[in-house]
C-alpha cells in the first residue's frame, strides 16, 4: 500500500487524506505542532521541518512527498527529494515562495503582472515610489499570506509609516514594491498537471476578499469565454515551465477586461474547495492523482458552486445541513481570530437556485453580508 507524506499539518492535508482514502492511500503528516488537525486523520512526525532527524525518519516511512502550504522550507523539500520524490518539485515551491522570483517568471513568460521594484532599503523603497507611484503596495517577499506581511501606501506620506512596518524584515525575507491594481474582480485557476505532462483545468473562480482573507468563492465564474482561456493558457504556461506536478492556482486581478498575475499558490488551495462536492473530480484526489502518477479525473462542473469560508469560529450548521446542496466541512480546529476554522458549500443546478439557498443561509446565519456580493454577481 501507498503511503504519501504531506509537510505541514492543516486542512488542507486533512482534506487530502479524506480524499485520498478510496484509492486506498495511507498517510504521514509532518508537522512543528502536536496538535495539527490533519492528525485526527493520518500518523504523524512532530518537528522542525529544518531537523534533519525528524526528516529522516519521515522519509523511511513514505512513498512519496507533498506539502500543504508553501512555508515549507525550500532547502526541507530539496532535502527529501533527494531520498523520495518529492511533488511539486523544490524549484516550484521556491520561485512561489518569493514574490520577486514569482513576479519575475510570470514577466519572463509573457503573463501581465503589475509594475514591482525590490526593496533592500529605505531610499529604494522612495525610488520605487518615483517610479511607481501610489497608492502601491509594501510586502515582504517571504513568508506572507492571507493578507499578512503587507502595507497599502495611499499616498507618499505613507512611506515611513510603510517602512517602520515592514522596513525591520528586509534583510531577512527582503521587501517588493508592487503597484496597486484597483481590480473589478478577483478570479482564480485552479489547476494541475500530472508526471506525464498532462494539463487540465477546473472552471474560473471568482473569489471574494475580506482583510485579506478569502471569504467566498463562486464557480463557474461568470466571464467571456476567451478571457476564460487567456487564464488557463496562462495557468498552463506556469506549469510547464516549472515542469509542475500537482494542483495549483494562479491567483488573478481582473481590470479593464486584462488579466494581472498576483501571486501562484504552489498547492491545493482555498479557491478550489468547491470541488469536492461541485466538481467531477475534486483538487484534493486530482493533486494525489497527479503526484503518484494515476491518470487525472474530469474537472466538470456539476452545477453551480459556491464555498463560504468560516473564519473565527463556527457558525451553526443547520441552516446549510438544511439546504438540499448543502455540505459542512467543520476543520476541527480551536477558534482563534483570523484562523479558517472551516467551510460551507452550497451546490445547485442553477444559478437562480443557488442565489436563493445563499439567500436562505446568509439571513439564518446573519451573513447577509458575506453572501451579498455572490448574489449580486449571480443575478447580473
Amino acid at each position: 500500500m501507498t503511503t504519501v507524506g504531506i509537510l505541514g499539518g492543516g486542512q488542507l492535508a486533512r482534506m487530502l487524506a479524506l480524499s485520498g482514502a478510496p484509492l486506498g492511500l495511507r498517510f504521514l503528516i509532518m508537522d512543528a505542532t502536536a496538535d495539527a488537525c490533519a492528525g485526527h486523520f493520518a500518523p504523524m512526525v512532530v518537528g522542525d521541518y529544518r531537523d534533519e532527524r525528524a526528516l529522516a525518519e519521515f522519509a523511511s516511512r513514505i512513498d512519496v512527498a507533498t506539502f500543504d502550504f508553501e512555508n515549507v522550507p525550500s532547502e526541507s523539500a530539496q532535502w527529501l527529494s533527494e531520498r523520495v520524490p518529492v511533488f511539486p518539485s523544490p524549484r516550484a515551491l521556491a520561485t512561489a515562495q518569493d514574490r520577486l522570483a514569482e513576479k519575475t517568471l510570470f514577466g519572463e513568460l509573457g503573463i501581465p503582472v503589475p509594475p514591482f521594484v525590490a526593496i533592500t532599503s529605505r531610499d529604494d523603497l522612495d525610488d520605487a515610489i518615483a517610479r511607481i507611484g501610489t497608492p502601491s503596495i509594501l510586502k515582504t517577499r517571504r513568508l506572507g499570506y492571507d493578507g499578512k506581511g503587507q502595507f497599502r501606501l495611499r499616498t507618499t506620506d505613507d512611506a515611513d509609516a510603510a517602512w517602520s512596518a515592514l522596513g525591520p524584515q528586509a534583510s531577512t525575507v527582503g521587501l517588493i514594491l508592487e503597484g496597486f491594481v484597483a481590480f473589478e474582480r478577483e478570479l482564480s485557476v485552479v489547476a494541475m498537471r500530472g508526471r506525464d505532462g498532462e494539463f487540465r483545468a477546473w472552471p474560473l473562480t471568482e473569489n471574494w476578499h475580506v482583510d485579506g482573507v478569502l471569504s467566498a468563492s463562486l464557480a463557474p465564474a461568470t466571464v467571456d469565454p476567451t478571457l476564460a482561456r487567456v487564464a488557463h493558457r496562462y495557468a498552463e504556461t506556469l506549469a510547464h515551465a516549472l515542469d509542475y506536478v500537482g494542483v495549483f492556482a494562479l491567483e488573478l486581478f481582473c481590470r479593464d477586461g486584462e488579466l494581472l498575475a498576483n501571486e501562484l499558490a504552489p498547492r491545493v488551495h482555498n479557491s478550489g474547495h468547491w470541488t469536492i462536492e461541485g466538481a467531477e473530480t475534486s483538487q484534493f484526489q486530482n493533486h494525489l492523482r497527479a503526484v503518484l502518477g494515476l491518470p487525472l479525473g474530469a474537472t466538470d462542473p456539476l452545477g453551480h458552486a459556491c464555498m463560504l469560508n468560516w473564519i473565527g469560529t463556527m457558525p451553526d450548521s443547520d441552516a446549510v445541513l438544511r439546504e438540499p446542496g448543502g455540505h459542512w466541512h467543520d476543520y476541527g480546529k480551536e477558534p482563534r481570530t483570523g484562523r479558517k476554522v472551516g467551510h460551507a458549500t452550497l451546490r445547485a443546478d442553477s444559478r437562480g437556485e443557488l442565489a436563493e439557498a445563499l439567500l436562505r443561509v446568509g439571513r439564518a446565519l446573519g451573513r447577509e453580508g458575506q453572501v451579498a456580493p455572490v448574489i449580486a454577481r449571480l443575478r447580473d
